[in-house]
Order: C-alpha cells, then structure tokens, then sequence
C-alpha cells in the first residue's frame, strides 16, 4: 500500500513539474510583449492606428479608385480587431458605420470581378458578423468566399490562383475568415490546399520568396504577404489537419532566415537580402505579426524569435509619425520584369528606386495587425 501511495504521490508530483513547466515556458515567451516603453504599447498605438483609419475617406469617395480594395480591407480589419480587442465599442460602432452604405447605396464600390484583390473584401463583413453576429453581414462575406471558388484548376485550387506570393494572403485570408465565422471546414481545406500548392511552387531553398520567377529579388512586402498569409491560417489550422505539417514546416523556414536578415534597428531592408538599402516598414510589420504571432502560439523557440520579435515592434513604431501615419512605406509595386524587363541590374534598381510613402495603407494595415498579435 505504501509503495502504491508514494508511487501515486510521484505521479502527481511529475504532473504539477510538467504543468509548472509548461506555464514557465508560456510566462517566459509572453514576458517579451510586457513592460512597454512609454507611449509604445499595442494598445496605445493600436488604437492611435485604427482612429487614423476610421477618420479616412475611402478613396473611392474621392475618386481615386472605382472599387474598395485590399489595402483599405487590410486596415479595416486590423481596425475592427483593435476595436474587439481593446473593447472600444465606439471605435466598433464607427468603423461598421464607415462600412454599411457598401450594404445599400454605395454597393457598387464592392467589385464584382473575380480577382484576388476584389474577393479579398469579404474579410471586412466577416470580421464585422463575427464581432456582431448580423446575418447581412455573414451573407456578404460568405458569398465572396464561395464566389472564388466558382470555377476551379484541375488539382481544386481557385482559377483566380495567379501564383503571385500576394495571393498567400488575399486567398487565404478570406477563406479562412469564412471559416472562422461559419466552422464550416471545406473554407479552411481550401485555405490549407491553395497554401500547401504555393509552398510547393514558390518557396526558395532559403525559405523566402522571389517576387516572381521572372524577377528573382526577394522584395520585402512580398514575402510579408506571405508571412502573414500562413500566421493567419496556422492560427485557425488544427494540429490534426492533413496540411498543417506541411504549412507550419515552411513557415518555420522562413522565420528563421527572416532572423538572420533582420537588422540592428529591429526592421527589414526593401529587399530583405541587401542589409545596405533602406529600412521598410509595411514588410517590417507583417514579419513582426508572423514572428509575434509565432511565439504567443509556440511555433517559435520563445528565448530566439521573442527578443527578435520585440526589437522589430519598438523599431517599427519609431516609423509612425505624430498624425499615426506610418513612414517608409513602399509603394504599389508590380513585379520587375513586367516593368523593366528582364535585365536584373535594371530590376535591381527598380527595387531600390520605389518611392517611399507616409501614411499609405499598405503600412497602416500591417502595424494594426502587429498590435493585436501582442494583445491577444
């Protein structure tokens, strides 16, 4: 009996070791993303962010764009996911109020093409019925989702799949968004599969992405799509799911050669491989996302991507000015070859000679949701 009780007394005492240890590994790791620097918090800057946004008119309004597209969705949902986490019902109520003339009168600046970048729109009505639980909003969102896989490729990814590392986040994004607002699993097996195909194609032996095969540069907000792009699905991707091996093994590689690029200053360069070029935030935002994203979920080593990832927050939101607009933001950028052509001198200066925006949503977005992978 008593060596029964002293063996049932081991048992116990293993168990708490193993629980005590497990809630020290999770302590450790979130004590990067504690005991912020005045002014610097996610919660300060979040909300500074997201009220720049919700002050913007959209540039349909001023006749800038004929349909509201991806970066003004990517900011919104960063936006709306500040607002959930900070609970800051008004900044909600003004953000959804921002978003319900595109349900009745200004519906047409909703486009109705099939392109990566119009379908992606459906993340802003998701967020909107999951944060509300409002059926016109679900019905908006879903029908996006489902639209883009109206027609299909031979091996069931989406014909609007162009094989542009943008894509790793315009497809999954929404796809995974109807997931979450439905749990309807076939969203995310569309999610995984379009990711695990991609991988396949496009990953380098470094674990980065060229812009295209045709302009073999690894520039900086590129592979922030990417980044981004699996953070997002791996966050709603069971450990049991066919795919997550797959998905959670590239997206491991790529963080660890992100680490090795990343700058003293805690930001990346334009094009991630050149420390000499200048320092780019809408890049630097997304990586920071990914790797804080990684570490909170325990994907990364805690002790190697936590200061990494801390470093990269404080650096990037030296960049956002006193109005909350972010500096050194790249612009829009086509791949080279199709600007240039196929001269990789003349590519390379393509790359270097990108103007630099303040304020451009393309860096807006990426910090917002840099801010809510260090609340939640």
């Amino acid at each position: 009996m008593r060596q029964a009780n002293r063996k049932s007394t081991a048992l116990v005492a293993l168990a708490i070791l193993l629980l005590t240890a497990g809630a020290a590994g999770s302590g450790n790791a979130q004590s990067y993303f504690r005991n912020w620097p005045k002014g610097s918090s996610p919660q300060e800057v979040g909300k500074r962010v997201a009220e720049n946004f919700a002050a913007r008119k959209l540039e349909v309004e001023d006749g800038k764009r004929k349909f509201v597209i991806y970066p003004e969705v990517c900011a919104w949902y960063g936006s709306l996911t500040v607002a959930q986490l900070t609970n800051d019902q008004d900044l909600r109520r003004r953000l959804i109020e921002k978003f319900d003339p595109l349900l009745g009168e200004h519906a047409s600046w909703i486009s109705p093409d099939g392109h990566v970048d119009y379908r992606v729109f459906g993340v802003v009505p998701l967020e909107i019925y999951q944060q509300t639980k409002q059926q016109k909003y679900l019905d908006l969102g879903r029908g996006l989702a489902d639209k883009q896989w109206e027609k299909t490729t031979s091996d069931g990814i989406t014909a609007e799949a162009r094989y542009w590392i943008d894509d790793m986040y315009m497809i999954t994004a929404v796809e995974v968004q109807a997931y979450r607002a439905t749990h309807d699993q076939r969203y995310l097996d569309r999610a995984a599969l379009t990711m695990a195909a991609y991988l396949d194609k496009l990953q380098q032996p470094n674990g980065l992405f060229f812009h295209a095969a045709d302009s073999p540069f690894y520039w900086g907000r590129g592979n922030g799509w990417v980044a981004a792009g699996m953070a997002e699905l791996l966050r709603s991707l069971p450990q049991t799911h066919p795919k997550r091996a797959r998905i959670l093994e590239a997206y491991r590689k790529m963080m660890a050669s992100l680490l090795r690029y990343q700058a003293d200053d805690g930001l990346w360069r334009q094009l991630i491989d050149h420390p000499d070029v200048w320092a780019e935030t809408s890049s630097t935002g997304m990586f920071t996302f990914a790797m804080v994203t990684g570490v909170k979920n325990g994907w990364l080593p805690g002790k190697t991507y936590g200061p990494a990832a801390r470093k990269a927050w404080l650096g990037l939101i030296k960049h956002i000015d006193a109005q909350a607009n972010m500096t050194d933001v790249c612009v829009g950028t086509n791949k080279a070859n199709a600007e240039v052509g196929a001269n990789l001198e003349t590519q390379l200066k393509y790359y270097l000679d990108r103007q630099r925006h303040t304020g451009d949503l393309h860096g807006q977005a990426p910090v917002l949701w840099s801010a809510t992978a260090l609340m939640r």
